[in-house]
């Protein structure tokens, strides 16, 4: 029974280590160790402690060599966020205490192992807090003395986990599964009005960024939360392995082989791989500025769990009489290389890449993106095309057949649009810590073509819109023209008529937000002021005009940004000069956890609700250019004896119980037109305005009385332009018709 009972606790312990990344047990357990004094006569060369709060026992597994044989005193001491929480003394050669291996300290190698009750009032020094916040910010620091004088003999450091991190890769999966059903919602929405009818395919990808939160929206979101991961304030440990679940939005992905790629061209055009490559940071050990460490391949806390899981493991097969194998045994081994970090550097480091290779990482990611979005287009077309040779497919699909190079060139844009802040973010960067000068270039290339395109299309939108005020007073018609609306649409879809130029002050917003925090990387202080005064203005803006279409769009973008501006002014309490205590700081951390997770699971919860209404609903925009253009087409064709100028059209009931028809939308534009000829152009919209009028009509008698015969003269000139002038003139047919 006993037996059972300890497998399945072995089981739960491995099962929820493999599930989770954490442990569930009450551990604190040594990850990585350097040193502290060069030259001692001690030096340690592997370190292994855990210790169980649930049985009182530290389990260790100590190696190291001695210049001499010699009666040591340890005392170790545990400091948790700048305070010292546990400090003990003791004498491996007294009998509470006895280790055989350290009693004395042999002349060359050593080695010890084994297990030692803490006593209960030092057991009850320990908080409790510190086996249950992840990523605790803890460092041990076993000091040895020598017996016969009180010299200093050997010193080690390690850093102190309980087997909890927030950084965990079902995050990462979940923040890439909500963005991708952003993405495929603006895909439903052109999917439900195909199938409605209302929507044309060239116009398919135009409703795609009006239902909040979108693709664009939500990927912007994961960004800001990884974006304030990279800032040089004293972010606290759980914090920095938080933000590292969105690095992915960043275009940070860890790939060992293509960074060594990039080091080979690195190393080919100038760059200096001594202390900046992969190699390097397989062997270092990271130091941010408040004594935490990482490892540069990212392995230090997984280390530390598997050895957690072996020590239980362990102790449970002690139990039931069995033992390990010394090849199960999980060591951890000095840090021969610690290289301090912060800010950029920090944050892609962590993630094994090299700060010299930012660039060219997300470079060549983005690369493949574009690659996965033309092939993928071409073989839609392939498929329609074999398609068109077998059957006939739908309507709403040979716009994309016919302009399926317009949609790549709309995609691409789409994801220049998507990508422009972190792009200006590493070019900066690049221009500011490179080392390469091919590197160099390609930044100052990239960048001043993502910004070309932009301002190409800036200055286009602004000089049609500057044109249509002049020719007809107002610029709906880049909603109403089908020509604009295709082309140009991905810039201001989302907003108001009235609104359609915020699209410039975000791209600026876009580019500063980038460039401030890669130009000041390294100021803390200036770095939080800065990024707070982009992220204010920027909530202004959309306070102050509520630009987009939809009220829940507004909504939703003003949260978002008041969540910007909150983890900024939280990120001050993060920052060097204030003095704020680690405690405060871990705190304010968890807070900004909080937030931000909270944000991202209501933007989850309304994508799945917007799954539905995407269906159903149109781009407002969208579906008031589709029905004037079928007005136009029904005017297009309209006789005076056809009976949809009488019966066909629809009608609303005036007090006076008549309805008159207006050949131009108003008085206004009625002047604007030079002659009273209609243009024939097919963006020229009429539109029908149902208002009492005293003027003649045929139309014009009681709604239950009009006779359904014509009421002009046989002989009379039936010409589209003798109608109008007769109906503005009040012409009044002879009697007995």
């Amino acid at each position: 029974m006993a037996i059972s009972r300890w497998n399945i606790r072995r089981a739960a312990i491995l099962a929820t280590g493999f599930i989770s990344g954490v442990l569930s047990e009450n551990l604190l357990v040594t990850s990585g160790f350097s040193n502290c004094e060069t030259g001692s006569e001690i030096n340690v060369q592997k370190v292994n402690i855990a210790y169980d709060n649930d049985d009182k026992t530290v389990t260790f597994d100590v190696a190291g060599t001695s210049s001499k044989q010699q009666n040591v005193t340890a005392t170790l001491s545990v400091t948790a966020y700048g305070q010292n929480v546990y400090q003990s003394s003791f004498n491996p050669c007294n009998e509470t205490t006895y280790i055989q291996a350290l009693c004395p300290v042999p002349d060359g190698s050593f080695g010890a192992t084994g297990t030692q009750a803490i006593p209960e009032q030092y057991a009850n020094s320990i908080p409790a807090i510190a086996f249950q916040i992840p990523d605790i910010a803890a460092q041990a620091t076993l000091q040895l003395k020598s017996l016969d004088d009180g010299t200093d003999v050997g010193c080690i450091q390690s850093q102190v986990t309980n087997g909890k991190t927030a950084d965990v890769a079902a995050v990462s999966y979940v923040a890439a599964g909500i963005a991708g059903a952003a993405l495929l919602v603006g895909g439903a929405g052109a999917i439900g009005s195909a199938l409605s009818g209302g929507a044309g395919a060239a116009g398919g990808a135009g409703g795609a960024g009006t239902v909040s939160p979108s693709f664009v929206e939500i990927f912007g979101v994961f960004q800001g939360f990884a974006m304030n991961g990279m800032m040089s304030a004293e972010l606290p440990q759980v914090y920095r392995s938080f933000t590292k679940n969105f690095a992915f939005s960043t275009g940070i992905i860890p790939w060992t082989q293509m960074q060594e790629s990039i080091d080979n061209f690195r190393g080919m055009t100038g760059g200096n791989l001594t202390n900046d490559s992969v190699e390097f940071l397989q062997n270092a050990t990271l130091v941010y500025s408040d004594g935490s460490t990482s490892s540069g391949n990212g392995s230090v806390l997984k280390r530390a769990v598997d050895h957690a899981v072996y020590l239980a493991a362990r102790d449970v097969d002690t139990a039931a009489n069995a033992t390990a194998t010394d090849g199960d045994v999980v060591t951890s081994t000095e840090a021969t290389i610690r290289t301090a970090v912060s800010g950029i550097q920090g944050y892609v480091e962590e993630l094994s890449v090299p700060q010299a290779n930012t660039f060219m990482t997300v470079l060549l990611i983005v690369a493949i993106v574009i690659a996965v979005i033309v092939v993928g287009i071409l073989l839609i077309k392939v498929i329609l095309e074999a398609w068109a040779l077998f059957g006939s497919f739908p309507e709403s699909l040979r716009g994309f057949r016919k302009h399926y190079w317009g949609s790549i060139a709309r995609a691409i844009v789409s994801l220049i649009l998507v990508l422009y802040s972190i792009w200006v973010l590493y070019c900066v960067f690049q221009f500011t810590h490179g080392d390469s000068w091919a590197a160099q270039t390609l930044a100052a290339v990239t960048l001043a073509i993502f910004t070309a395109i932009l301002i190409f299309f800036s200055w286009k939108i602004w000089s049609i819109a500057q044109k249509l005020k002049n020719t007809e007073g107002d610029t709906s018609a880049l909603y109403e023209d089908k020509k604009h609306w295709v082309k140009y649409s991905l810039f201001y879809e989302s907003y108001k008529k009235d609104y359609w130029w915020i699209f410039v002050p975000v791209i600026v917003y876009m580019f500063a937000k980038g460039c401030v925090l890669a130009a000041t990387d390294g100021n803390a202080m200036a770095q939080t002021i800065g990024t707070f005064v982009v992220e204010a203005l920027m909530l202004g803006l959309l306070v102050w005009s509520r630009p987009f279409e939809r009220k829940s769009s507004n909504v939703v973008n003003i949260c978002i940004q008041t969540v910007r501006v909150l983890s900024v002014v939280c990120i001050f309490i993060f920052v060097d000069e204030f003095g704020i205590t680690q405690t405060t700081q871990t705190v304010a951390g968890v807070v900004l956890i909080a937030v931000q997770s909270a944000l991202a699971g209501i933007l989850g919860i309304l994508i799945a609700w917007n799954a539905i209404v995407a269906l159903c609903k149109q781009n407002p925009h969208r579906k008031r250019r589709k029905e004037m253009e079928k007005m136009q087409r029904d005017m297009d064709t309209l006789t005076p004896l056809d009976a949809r100028n009488s019966l066909l059209l629809d009608r609303i009931k005036t007090n006076e119980s008549r309805i008159t028809i207006s050949y131009a939308n108003n008085a206004a534009d009625m002047k604007k037109q030079p002659s009273s000829r209609r243009d024939s152009s097919p963006e020229r919209y009429i539109g029908v305005a149902i208002e009492p009028s005293d003027a003649y009509s045929p139309l014009d008698a009681p709604y239950t009385t009009r006779p359904l015969t014509p009421s002009m003269p046989m002989g009379a000139n039936h010409s589209r332009e003798n109608l109008i002038s007769n109906t503005h003139s009040g012409y009044r047919a002879p009697g007995g018709y």
